[in-house]
């Protein structure tokens, strides 16, 4: 970098002396070019055109995740009166704030806004990225890579109704913090014996290496310390019930985080979706459709059921 502000540098102050001087080759003009006003202008013109409409996903397309709150668990009931452990999960107005192309960033990706938040509560660079890009202050910023036929332009809308009922998901968050703890709740060891002998060490890991060979303890022996607090994905979450009317969805089983957290969901890696029933790139309502008078849609759980036993 050194070298090329000297190399700029002597050449302006050979241009300020001579400035009838011209650059003889061809990398020379586009060096001096990368410095103009016309790169700029090409940027703009050759910035590509997307359209929010519905297309045809294949098995290699990659869809956006979305951005939820967690508001905690619940159980229900399903139609054959099995009990079914929930997380309800919030998706709070989702919006594609960026699009990163190839062209510009090297990458396909959207950037996902969630929530709102007051100007006061936002850094300058932060306020000047959403003004440059015409959407509203929002509270939490998430990059989903995407396959080129899954982008989608800035300030569409994404709601709950992105999945569907039935299918799997993958769930990221931040878990639960809880402090500095032993190694029995750290880790699960068993422990000391209560009595016959032991003293003071009921609780404790027991020992950590050898003698004199090696004469250390190993990276990453299992002992007391910060437990929690990190960031965790709990794989092939299915997907129960979802209402279109206040963008909640309801998930089996746990995910990861405090109540009021926010976790990010995408399609499942391993239990993959089916193509056919997936709205891609996302789903567009239509003008004349009252969401909030939509019913929630359930999961297709089938005509036979689980507790009849079979002849």
């Amino acid at each position: 970098m050194a070298a090329l502000s000297r190399g700029l540098i002597s050449y302006l102050r050979s241009l300020s002396i001579n400035p009838h001087r011209h650059l003889s080759t061809p990398i020379a003009n586009q060096f001096l070019r990368s410095f103009s006003s016309d790169a700029l202008v090409d940027d703009c013109s050759s910035s590509r055109i997307i359209e929010a409409k519905s297309r045809v996903m294949t098995p290699g397309s990659k869809r956006t995740g979305v951005i939820a709150v967690k508001c905690g668990m619940t159980a229900l009931w399903d139609k054959w009166g099995a009990r079914v452990p929930i997380t309800v999960l919030w998706v709070d107005e989702n919006i594609v704030s960026q699009v990163k192309t190839p062209e510009k960033e090297g990458i396909t990706a959207l950037q996902i806004g969630c929530g709102h938040k007051k100007e006061k509560h936002l850094t300058k660079p932060e306020v000047g990225h959403f003004r440059a890009q015409g959407v509203p202050l929002k509270r939490k910023l998430r990059e989903f890579p995407v396959t080129e036929d899954a982008l989608l332009p800035i300030g569409t809308q994404i709601g709950v109704r992105h999945f569907v009922p039935g299918q799997f998901v993958d769930v990221t968050g931040i878990t639960k913090g809880k402090g500095f703890q032993g190694a029995m709740k750290r880790w699960g060891f068993k422990g000391g014996p209560a009595s016959h002998g032991a003293s003071l060490s009921h609780r404790s890991p027991g020992s950590t290496g050898q003698r004199d060979a090696p004469g250390k303890v190993f990276k990453g022996k299992k002992m007391p310390g910060r437990m929690g607090g990190k960031q965790r994905t709990v794989k092939n979450v299915w997907v129960y019930k979802i209402d279109p009317a206040r963008n909640l969805m309801w998930v089996r089983g746990q995910v990861p985080g405090n109540e009021g957290n926010f976790v990010f969901i995408k399609d499942a890696w391993y239990k993959k979706p089916d193509v056919s029933l997936l709205p891609f790139p996302t789903y567009f309502s239509t003008e004349d459709e009252d969401v909030t008078s939509l019913e929630p849609l359930v999961a297709d759980l089938g005509d036979a059921d689980p507790f009849m036993a079979a002849d």
